[in-house]
């Protein structure tokens, strides 16, 4: 099980990500961010890819999709917060949207 990132480690990890355009819901301790495409293809497509990642990794993002926009939500259920899986997930999507 991947362990609660806490003190400094948290603070690393996350500090790239916040500036990225994710923030925090502290009340659920996740990450959250909307992405914008330019259409539905194209935003299904980069869900349908970053699936793969997510499966590769064992590590599944809550994520809803309307038209060309993405809303996820990243949290480690049975850590009870955020992991560096979240951390890497996070930074994973950025990467394939191009941010």
């Amino acid at each position: 099980m991947a362990e609660k990132l806490t003190g400094d480690a948290r603070d690393t990890a996350l500090a790239p990500l916040l500036e990225t355009g994710w923030s925090l819901d502290a009340e659920r301790d996740a990450l959250v961010k909307e992405f914008r495409f330019a259409d539905f293809p194209t935003a299904f497509g980069w869900m349908a890819a970053l699936a793969a990642v997510a499966e590769k990794m064992n590590h599944h993002p809550e994520w809803r999709n309307v038209y060309n926009r993405v809303q996820v939500v990243l949290t480690t259920h049975d850590a009870g917060g955020l992991t560096a899986l979240d951390a890497r997930l996070a930074a994973e999507m950025d990467a394939r949207a191009g941010d």
